[in-house]
């Protein structure tokens, strides 16, 4: 599945934190956006992780999930491009 993850997190050292998580499940697209390809078991294992950094009460973070017709209509305005790649890797 593929899944557009944005945050907003208002401490500094969670934010990292949940960057670098975010990171090794796929790719910032936007500094408070990632689009990440997973499965069921990764996405349950991301969104676990992504729930015991944050402060239930002052941060927020959406996912959206995206089908196949969705994002082969991704477009973009500016800088950047749609990655269709596998190359993360859970850790």
């Amino acid at each position: 599945m593929f899944i557009t993850i944005s945050y907003d997190i208002t401490d500094n050292r969670r934010r990292q934190r949940l960057a670098k998580m975010l990171s090794n499940y796929g790719h910032r697209v936007q500094k408070s956006v990632f689009e990440c390809r997973l499965d069921d078991r990764q996405y349950l294992k991301l969104k676990k992780g992504i729930e015991e950094i944050i402060d239930w009460d002052d941060d927020s973070v959406r996912y959206y999930f995206l089908c196949q017709h969705c994002t082969d209509n991704i477009e973009i305005s500016g800088w950047g491009v749609v990655r269709d790649d596998e190359d993360v890797i859970v850790v």
